[in-house]
């Protein structure tokens, strides 16, 4: 039963009951033990106040919930916006609140196209539809949606869906006059004729076509002439569209604020008209391997508002050419160059352009030890700082940056493996408003050294110290960041319970917790922070293999947990798993590989308690056909890992994939391929799903990627 005294409730404390509530099934009810009076004055939170005697004794009132009003009911189905469950479960409280829903409610993400005509039927003013869900959507249901959501529709994503046409996109484009947003990334089969009927919607002002590789220039062109409104465009990986293409769009549709045109076969001579949009914002080109030096020192300088440059995976390009096309951005606040670029003192000169430069990313570069000294006297504001996987970095060159940089909020230093203690000294004493510090496989930093984190950076809330030396002294300093949402240490494997238990008792707003490997963790240290981050949302546990069930059943008690990736913990069973089912109703992701003693009782319970469950890597377990049945009536489920599970059989197999109408991804073993039905799985294929077929060997010991066996 769920405390409520109504007599304390005002409009100030909605937040915070309805928090708790969240966290109820439904129906919401009330007994004789709990008071219900409601002031006038408290947000006219019910028509007429009366008291709980009154409300009781009333014969036309059966439910006390019916007499609230709609402006608290719309109130509270605002505040359960982010949980569509919780809000799925307030609705069914009462007829009013099933009705009031109805109307309140404007975005939607079905999960079958199947239940189309009753969602069109009960959800009257939707102006958001989500389709990521369903793998396969028809032009019959695009007809459908333009007839009910004319005026009413302002964004549609059908980024993972297929088997939708031109004519299906010209109906919704031409009825649905008031749409905004369109994202068809991922449509393959989409030609020009499809590019034609987007351009119908005249007032579009997001459209994503990224990996729409057969819309061509002539596509782009009918989408510039007919959405002159645009403002936000994806090309990303549309192989057909040239300079021309390109061109027409900076032309025709002068307000665009933002610009992807990654991996696309272009060069410099589509710039100029795109240099030109005084909305400029954002411009995206990553991996346009046409663009180079000698293209770039022809554009012609002048004002460019541009405040978001990215450049990496381009070879061809230089400070010369970074320092041509850059030329007059005096806003820019973000720069990438990763992964082409060589950090010399001529680039940092470039740098000098940008007064206001406040994040640079410059993962997989060559440095030099004299061209981060530059960067260090040529920026002036910066705020983060990518340095990942660079080769040349040093003690001498990092710490340069850092004495001078102390306002610093991110700094990524994942594999730099020649910084040592010197580097996180000055580090953490330089910039100790740090939010965010990567820096996994920083393999000559010693133990010791790691206790400085805990002492001075204070502030942090993300921090990856993976395949590091650090201990539990080191951990026990870490955990005085009691503001720490994530933290990763997979691979320490000096870390023990004792290190860990402080994380539990002294980081209570953790999130996310990565124990990958960290092979000398065991119940005691997963109970500690089970109990100690009830707002835990993702914890890996892979490879810890002297955790137990008793891990499992501790961590059931965090409600919020969606992620949860226990492979290789031989220790594990059904009963563990069902505990996580019963608790963590949020769950969306489980790997539970090479758990050998999970079989049909887990899985029974995941079909009973885990509805939200999406994806679920199943391999080497003990499941037979009926557990795999079982998982086939969740109605979330899109994805599964199934390899060398012995217990299963063709036809329980085929069962399944024909029960599961959700899934949009399967990894099998080849070995099924020739033992199932191929009319079952062309049908299969048909509803949006993509097989993956392995040819993977079984493996009685575990390898690492590293090459160390388990």
């Amino acid at each position: 039963m769920l405390p409520f005294n109504a007599s304390s409730f005002t409009s100030q404390k909605l937040p915070k009951i309805l928090d708790r509530w969240k966290d109820f099934p439904p129906p919401f009810l009330l007994d004789q033990q709990h008071s219900f009076y409601l002031q006038q004055s408290d947000y006219h939170l019910m028509k007429t106040p009366r008291t709980m005697q009154q409300v009781h004794q009333s014969p036309n009132l059966s439910n006390p919930f019916e007499n609230l009003t709609e402006e608290i009911i719309f109130n509270v189905l605002d505040f359960l916006d982010e949980d569509p469950q919780a809000k799925k479960s307030f609705s069914l409280v009462n007829k009013s609140f099933y009705s009031i829903e109805s109307i309140h409610r404007r975005s939607l993400r079905p999960l079958r196209t199947n239940l189309i005509p009753s969602t069109l039927r009960r959800y009257p003013h939707l102006s958001h539809l989500d389709f990521t869900c369903c793998p396969r959507v028809e032009d019959d249901t695009l007809f459908a949606i333009a007839d009910v959501y004319k005026t009413s529709l302002r964004a549609i994503d059908l980024s993972r869906s297929r088997f939708f046409s031109n004519v299906g996109l010209s109906s919704l484009a031409g009825k649905c006059t008031g749409l905004l947003e369109m994202d068809l990334s991922n449509a393959t089969e989409l030609t020009d004729l499809a590019a034609a009927a987007i351009a119908e919607a005249k007032n579009l002002e997001k459209l994503s076509l990224a990996r729409c590789k057969l819309i061509s220039d002539i596509g782009i062109g009918c989408i510039a002439v007919g959405c002159k409104k645009l403002k936000w465009v994806c090309l990303k990986w549309c192989l057909r569209v040239s300079d021309f293409g390109v061109g027409l769009i900076a032309m025709k549709c002068r307000d665009i604020r933002s610009l992807d045109l990654s991996y696309l076969p272009i060069t410099e001579k589509c710039l100029p008209p795109i240099l030109q949009l005084q909305q400029l914002k954002e411009l995206i080109l990553v991996g346009c391997s046409g663009v180079d030096d000698e293209g770039l020192v022809t554009l012609n300088q002048g004002y460019k508002p541009l405040e978001m440059l990215n450049m990496s995976i381009i070879q061809n390009v230089s400070h010369i050419g970074l320092y041509s096309l850059t030329n007059g951005m005096k806003h820019l606040s973000h720069l990438s160059l990763a992964y082409g670029f060589d950090v010399t003192v001529d680039l940092a000169k470039c740098l000098r352009n940008f007064p206001g430069l406040q994040c640079i990313k410059l993962d997989g570069c060559q440095v030099s030890c004299a061209g981060m000294k530059a960067i260090a006297d040529c920026c002036v504001s910066l705020k983060e700082i990518n340095l990942c996987k660079c080769i040349g970095v040093t003690d001498e060159g990092l710490s340069s940056i850092m004495e001078k940089h102390n306002g610093l909020k991110k700094l990524d230093i994942t594999c730099c493996r020649k910084i040592t203690h010197a580097s996180l000294d000055i580090i953490t004493s330089s910039c100790n408003s740090l939010i965010s510090l990567k820096m996994e496989s920083c393999s000559l930093i010693p133990e010791d050294a790691f206790e400085l984190i805990g002492q001075r950076c204070s502030l942090l809330e993300e921090l990856d110290i993976t395949d590091n030396e650090v201990n539990d002294e080191g951990l026990k300093a870490i955990s005085r960041c009691s503001k720490l949402l994530s933290l990763k240490m997979g691979i320490c494997r000096k870390i023990t319970d004792g290190g860990l238990s402080h994380v539990g008792i002294y980081c209570p707003k953790l999130t996310q917790l990565d124990l990958y490997r960290c092979t000398a963790v065991t119940d005691v240290g997963i109970m500690a922070v089970a109990n100690g981050c009830l707002g835990l949302e993702m914890i890996n546990m892979a490879y810890c293999e002297k955790v137990t069930d008793s891990s499992l059943r501790c961590l059931s008690k965090c409600l919020r947990l969606t992620a949860l990736e226990i492979r290789g913990c031989t220790r594990l069973s059904s009963g563990g798993l069902s505990a996580i089912a019963e608790g963590c109703r949020k769950l969306t992701l489980l790997d539970i590989k090479k758990c050998c003693n999970i079989d049909d009782a887990g899985m029974l319970a995941l079909a009973q308690c885990s509805q939200s469950l999406q994806q679920i890597n199943i391999s080497y377990c003990s499941v037979t056909d009926i557990g795999l049945m079982a998982l086939a009536s969740i109605n979330h489920l899109h994805s599964m890992t199934i390899l060398h599970v012995t217990g299963l059989t063709a036809s329980g197999l085929g069962a399944a994939l024909l029960a599961c109408q959700g899934l949009r991804k399967v990894k099998l073993h080849s070995t099924f391929k020739a033992s199932m039905p191929q009319a079952l799985l062309n049908h299969v294929e048909a509803r949006g799903c993509i097989f993956h077929w392995r040819n993977k060997a079984f493996q009685q010991v575990d390898i690492d990627p590293k090459g160390w066996q388990l």
